[in-house]
């Protein structure tokens, strides 16, 4: 069957019956789409001969619907966590009343919920349904009905695609009704609000997040109000530094938001505290929550009351389960657990290194101190790897003969000349210590002479026949040493171990410990440079565990770039 990157489902099947049948409907049609899947409901919708052509129609948001779009976005992320599942809700509202209603036309026949179709961020290429085929004569008619249908309510391709799910629907059936589900059906209508308002850092968009923001929008019928997580709230986050940026996280949110439900009015706005304008927004009657959040939401309202405001209706919604969690993560599906998978994974494809040879491959391992480089170079080492230490090599440099050693002496003075004719560079790290102009002097000096070694090195590896290089250098970025090998990986840790380990390694005092960190590039910047990223914060198992994993995936990317003549990507 052919794979298509958008997709959109038509669900036709009764909400009472649509719990059993999301999963294997979502894993059928995680066979056709590869990267977009969007999802309309319609329960009861008649794709069959004779009863014509059929039309959108409103759905009200009844409870059921909440419990349903929890129920699809953690099937989702079980069994077609590639996917980028959508729910759409254009058509679900609450039906007017009031026969003269605009909605209504004055019929009092609610209107067609599509007056043109909407435009979607990704145009589907193919709709698929459940619809549940009696006669599989009717198969071309059903599949154009189809087709004609989803053509009415959104801007598909030209050549839109009909795909006509099979999952076992008659043994579903018999199961719905096994287990009583139609008598536990809530029919009832959830209570909606003018503007409801959420907070969250939404990174990396995820099934959680999307089933807050979809509940959300149903409970909004006029504004919603997204608050995201930016600079000091972000300074706890577990790996911080792979968080996506603030704009990133904002274009991804409205991206969806505008597909979910365009009606609505969306504001986004950065959070610096936890409240933000939750507090003091008079226009709010309703906060969205999860049973993790709850206290948080309290505490929203008990600001409310002290700013002389009414206290916002507490809506929960469930977590949801990662099926896919390891010992070191979280059970609930989180950006955390999320961020913690990239590592030892390919961020960014590398830079064009044409300039260089494809053996050895080499990789630039960079990190701050006491981020657990070394133990990382020395794994990769263990793994095959030929570790070059640029450390070791800077020692080389200052021995006397060497090119840098007459310069050094040239530059800051003879009076750094120990007896035994070594540079003592304990004074020469006193008299550029503090001083800008003087430090790049040295670093001028130094670090095109490291450089060189480290090139000789890699040639030694290259006759020996070695396969692959690690350059162990802490100012691989600083010295503009990118252009030497293949790829550049970081090894990162927070600040306050960082600090720990080097109190403990060095025995110098906090101060001087932070004075050093300092002193270096910070994570955030490192990581915007890596193509891989990986953190020795936890066990030395968890460390062992992603650099093998670094470790085989490199040796994918190698072995494809050499059957393909091209650096690996």
């Amino acid at each position: 069957m052919s794979m298509f990157s958008t997709g959109i489902l038509v669900l036709t099947s009764p909400l009472h019956t649509l719990p059993l049948r999301i999963a294997p409907v979502l894993s059928s049609a995680a066979q056709v789409v590869e990267r977009t899947l969007y999802v309309h409901l319609h329960p009861g919708l008649n794709l069959g001969a004779g009863g014509g052509q059929p039309r959108p129609v409103f759905i009200p948001p009844v409870v059921d619907l909440s419990s349903l779009i929890t129920g699809l976005y953690s099937n989702a992320a079980n069994v077609c966590g590639h996917l980028d599942v959508r729910v759409l809700l254009t058509n679900v509202r609450a039906q007017p009343n009031n026969a003269s209603s605009p909605e209504t036309g004055g019929t009092g026949v609610a209107c067609n919920p599509f007056p043109s179709p909407q435009p979607l961020s990704h145009s589907p290429e193919v709709v698929l349904t459940d619809f549940a085929l009696q006669d599989p004569g009717q198969s071309p008619l059903v599949a154009q009905c189809l087709q004609r249908y989803t053509g009415h309510c959104y801007v598909c391709t030209p050549s839109l695609a009909s795909v006509l799910l099979h999952p076992q629907l008659q043994k579903l059936e018999e199961e719905v009704e096994k287990e009583g589900q139609k008598e536990d059906y809530r029919s009832e209508c959830m209570e909606t609000y003018s503007e409801v308002v959420v907070g969250g850092t939404f990174d990396r968009l995820h099934g959680a997040h999307k089933t807050l923001l979809n509940i959300s929008c149903l409970l909004a019928n006029k504004r919603f109000l997204i608050g995201v997580c930016d600079q000091e709230l972000l300074k706890k986050k577990v790996l911080k530094e792979l968080i996506e940026p603030y704009g990133l996280r904002v274009q991804r949110l409205k991206e969806f938001l505008q597909d979910v439900k365009p009606s609505l009015q969306y504001e986004i706005v950065p959070l610096s505290d936890p409240f933000g304008p939750s507090v003091i927004d008079a226009q709010l009657q309703c906060i969205v929550v999860s049973e993790e959040t709850r206290r948080g939401g309290e505490a929203v309202n008990k600001k409310r009351l002290e700013n002389g405001l009414p206290g916002l209706v507490l809506h929960e919604i469930q977590l949801l389960k990662d099926a896919h969690h390891t010992e070191m993560e979280e059970e609930k599906i989180s950006s955390s657990s999320l961020r913690s998978r990239l590592l030892g994974t390919l961020l960014t494809d590398p830079k064009d290194k044409s300039h260089l040879p494809l053996v050895p491959y080499v990789i630039g391992l960079t990190g701050g101190s006491g981020s657990g480089k070394s133990s990382i170079a020395r794994q990769l080492e263990a793994l095959g790897a030929v570790r070059i230490d640029s450390d070791q090599l800077g020692h080389e440099t200052y021995r006397p003969g060497e090119v840098a050693y007459n310069r050094v002496l040239e530059e800051f003075g003879s009076d750094l000349i120990n007896e035994d004719k070594t540079i003592n560079r304990r004074a020469l790290g006193r008299k550029v210590f503090g001083n800008k102009e003087r430090l790049k002097a040295l670093t001028d000096i130094v670090w095109p002479e490291i450089a060189l070694l480290v090139k000789e090195r890699i040639q030694q590896a290259k006759e020996e026949g070695k396969q692959v290089c690690v350059v162990d250098a802490a100012v691989l970025l600083e010295a503009g040493w990118t252009d030497i090998v293949h790829e550049v990986w970081v090894a990162v840790i927070p600040e306050e171990e960082a600090v720990s380990r080097i109190m403990a390694r060095d025995g110098v005092s906090q101060e001087d410990a932070v004075r050093r960190l300092q002193s270096q590039w910070p994570n955030t910047q490192q990581v915007e440079q890596a193509n891989v990223v990986l953190c020795t914060v936890w066990e030395p198992e968890i460390t062992q565990k992603q650099v093998r994993k670094a470790w085989d995936l490199l040796q994918k990317r190698i072995q494809q770039s050499r059957e393909g003549g091209k650096p690996p990507s």
